[in-house]
């Protein structure tokens, strides 16, 4: 029997009035010309919140505190392998309203939408899950 591992990412809802955050995956990455949440990859020993707070800093240089949970999602692998993503959406509060700086090694643009404009993005299927909720 395959075991099967499991990853955790955690996911930042940042929104200025109406609109929310999403960025585009560059090129060359996983999942490129994708439009995601700022988020990422939980590492070992880190809580949820920490890791949500850390990734829109390192993907946007934009600084945030945890303010709720908006959703939790789970789904295979997309790539195939024996995984099973685990995934968490936070509410979170600006410090400030900074410029969004992106990281270039992750992103190559970002938008303000509302979540109805969002819809009209290529996104990945967790994503269209959160907005059709």
């Amino acid at each position: 029997m395959t075991e099967i591992a499991h990853k955790h990412l955690a996911y930042c809802w940042i929104a200025r009035g109406d609109e929310v955050l999403f960025l585009r995956r560059r090129p060359g990455v996983f999942l490129a010309d994708r439009w995601e949440l700022p988020g990422g990859t939980v590492e070992p020993g880190e809580a949820f919140e920490a890791t949500a707070v850390r990734e829109v800093a390192e993907e946007t240089g934009l600084r945030v505190r945890v303010t709720g949970e908006l959703a939790r999602d789970s789904w295979p692998d997309v790539a195939g392998r024996a995984m099973r993503i685990h995934a968490c959406v936070y509410t979170v509060d600006e410090d400030g309203l900074g410029a969004v700086v992106l990281n270039p090694e992750e992103h190559d643009d970002f938008a303000w939408l509302t979540p109805a404009q969002a819809r009209d993005l290529p996104l990945p299927d967790h994503f269209r899950r959160l907005l059709d909720r």
